[in-house]
């Protein structure tokens, strides 16, 4: 009797040793980090919004551009709340559902024509405190108003509804 105790024992044990070892398999198979211990980081594409219009302290900056995650006319769903604007000689990334606004370096944009590129700008980003953000529909249009706490003057992004962004055919 004890010999079938011991056998089962054995039986189980290596069961249970396959098992976790396919298990860690299929952890590095799927989702694992590279061979260097960190993802790849992700690119975003940025389209030029060209019936977007910014100011600061209701006067256009000589310098300015607007940009929205997506493809073409095709605006990507996850990242809908992102605005990518160029004012002056900084690119501010504005979360619009957050509502905040971040400082992203020159060297992070890499601009080709209409259109530019970023790395996921999770850690290359500077928090630049903001107050007074107000949203109004205006027609065709979706007007964010909101103050920059460090040039305290109010920053104003009319952005076309998402529907109307590609013109009529």
């Amino acid at each position: 009797m004890r010999r079938k105790a011991r056998g089962n024992e054995w039986l189980f044990s290596a069961v249970r040793g396959f098992g976790l070892l396919l298990i860690c398999a299929l952890g590095l198979f799927f989702g694992a980090p590279n061979a260097a211990g960190a993802r790849e980081p992700e690119q975003i594409h940025w389209t030029s919004v060209t019936q977007a219009q910014v100011q600061i302290d209701q006067t256009t900056p000589l310098t300015w551009a607007v940009y929205q995650p997506g493809k073409g006319d095709k605006l990507d769903k996850k990242l809908s709340n992102l605005v990518l604007t160029l004012v002056g000689h900084r690119y501010l990334l504005i979360d619009l559902k957050a509502k905040q606004v971040y400082e992203i370096p020159l060297k992070q944009v890499r601009v080709q024509g209409d259109e530019c590129e970023t790395n996921d700008l999770a850690e290359s980003q500077s928090l630049i405190p903001t107050s007074d953000w107000r949203w109004r529909n205006v027609g065709p249009a979706e007007l964010y108003r909101l103050t920059l706490g460090d040039y305290g003057l109010p920053l104003q992004l009319t952005l076309p509804h998402p529907y109307l962004i590609s013109p009529y055919y």
